[in-house]
């Protein structure tokens, strides 16, 4: 069976700015008005942008893109003069990560919604792997045995959360998650 992500709503302070936001950034399609939603389509998937009517939780949205997409969309972050940072945490600002021998950036959207474009997926291992992504390393935990990577079942199995290795002068909670932001009303 191929499973496929279809859509996902999105909670925002207002549907069409935030749905336009996104496009615009990304440089995809306008949206369109689909009952109480404005749909972005983004490949086969949708985000569709709903109006909260309240507070809104702070979510991440990650999008893979090609090198040339990658500049666009980064020009586009710049000519806006949004703050763009190198890590989910906003730890580091104004930089771009080459995690898994790809680019990354992180950037907000007008909701608090955590936005990311990266080149190459994250656990890739790269083409040289010289920059693997701090948080992902090849084994599994239990119920799976480290020294040969099987289960109890003698089957092969994924990957794990590797020890997290800090940026350099970072305290050790320096990958912990990020509290929910709120806005202002």
């Amino acid at each position: 069976m191929a499973i496929r992500l279809n859509h996902t709503i999105v909670a925002a302070h207002d549907k069409e700015a935030s749905a336009t936001f996104l496009t615009e950034i990304l440089g995809l399609q306008p949206p369109s008005l689909l009952g109480p939603f404005a749909a972005v389509r983004v490949g086969d998937t949708s985000l569709d942008y709903v109006d909260a009517g309240g507070e809104v939780t702070s979510q991440h949205y990650a999008f893979l893109v090609s090198e040339i997409e990658f500049d666009e969309i980064f020009a586009r972050i710049r000519e806006r003069g949004l703050v763009y940072w190198f890590d989910p945490f906003h730890r580091q600002r104004g930089q771009i990560n080459a995690w898994d021998d790809g680019r990354g950036v992180y950037f907000d959207d007008p909701n608090g919604h955590i936005l990311e474009i990266i080149t190459r997926p994250y656990g890739s291992g790269g083409t040289s792997a010289s920059r693997p992504h701090p948080l992902v390393s090849r084994t599994l935990d239990s119920p799976y045995r480290e020294a040969d990577h099987t289960n109890r079942d003698g089957k092969h199995g994924g990957g794990k959360l590797a020890e997290v290795e800090h940026p350099r002068g970072q305290e050790d909670n320096a990958y912990s998650l990020p509290q929910p932001r709120h806005s202002a009303d």
